[in-house]
């Protein structure tokens, strides 16, 4: 029996877990790190929460006898990814990453590129006054001196209570996201600029949609660089990848 430790907290690690789940000779286990109060958890065998940096991946590692590490967690999710890149070179274990493609810049997209959500926020001075912000709760305390402007926060989760925000609204919610929701919203709120993490996939990309049909600008932040080894773009190729490790 292979044992396979799935990182995800994605969509993709929750369907690349129920395939697994199909596969008699492998076992996998789901790891999610605990961030959202009430995660769409992955059916099967699920831990939740953090591991105490690489030294505690490794014991974790190594204590469950794991076979093969997957990396499935968000694109921007870098802290952990560099974690489970160190723990398996130093168990010696088999690693891959899933790393969904970015979305591209088309036709008719006003997209302003960023490194960061620092960088997105000085891009928003003099420059918008109605911001559809959608990177989550842990961060958005980056746009709070931006006391000018109106922002409509989308998030999962209410921020801490000792978090700092901007002036605006916040929108609980949970993707995937239709077209016409996106368009919605756009319009009844009045926005004019969209702050986006590139995040790949199918889920949010309608208010990228969305967007470009109403002209609104878009401060898009870049996605941050990730460790070396083996990686695929999506589950099937994930799922082909393990069942040829199960046959070594």
């Amino acid at each position: 029996m292979l044992r396979v430790l799935i990182l995800g907290g994605t969509g993709d690690a929750a369907e690349l877990t129920a395939r697994i789940n199909n596969i008699t000779e492998i076992e996998a286990i789901a790891s999610l790190a605990g961030r959202t109060r009430e995660p769409v958890a992955p059916v099967g065998n699920v831990r939740v929460g953090g591991f105490g940096g690489v030294t505690g991946l490794v014991e974790y590692l190594q204590h469950q006898k794991i076979d093969v590490l997957i990396d499935a967690t968000h694109p921007f999710a870098n802290h952990i990814s560099g974690n489970a890149a160190a723990a398996a070179t130093e168990t010696g274990i088999p690693r891959l990453l899933v790393n969904r493609p970015p979305w591209e810049k088309q036709a008719g997209d006003i997209w302003i590129e960023v490194e960061n959500n620092t960088e997105a926020a000085a891009a928003l001075e003099n420059q918008a006054k109605r911001v559809f912000l959608t990177i989550g709760r842990q961060e958005i305390s980056a746009f709070s001196h931006l006391q000018e402007m109106w922002f409509l926060m989308r998030m999962i989760d209410p921020p801490n209570a000792d978090a700092v925000i901007p002036p605006g609204l916040m929108l609980f919610d949970r993707g995937p996201f239709s077209l016409e929701d996106e368009r919605e919203i756009l319009t009844n709120y009045n926005i004019d600029t969209i702050v986006s993490k590139n995040s790949g996939g199918n889920a949010t990309y309608p208010k990228i949609i969305a967007a470009r049909e109403m002209g609104i600008k878009v401060v898009m932040v870049k996605r941050p660089p990730v460790p070396p080894g083996e990686q695929v773009t999506d589950v099937e190729s994930a799922v082909k990848w393990l069942l040829e490790k199960s046959r070594i």
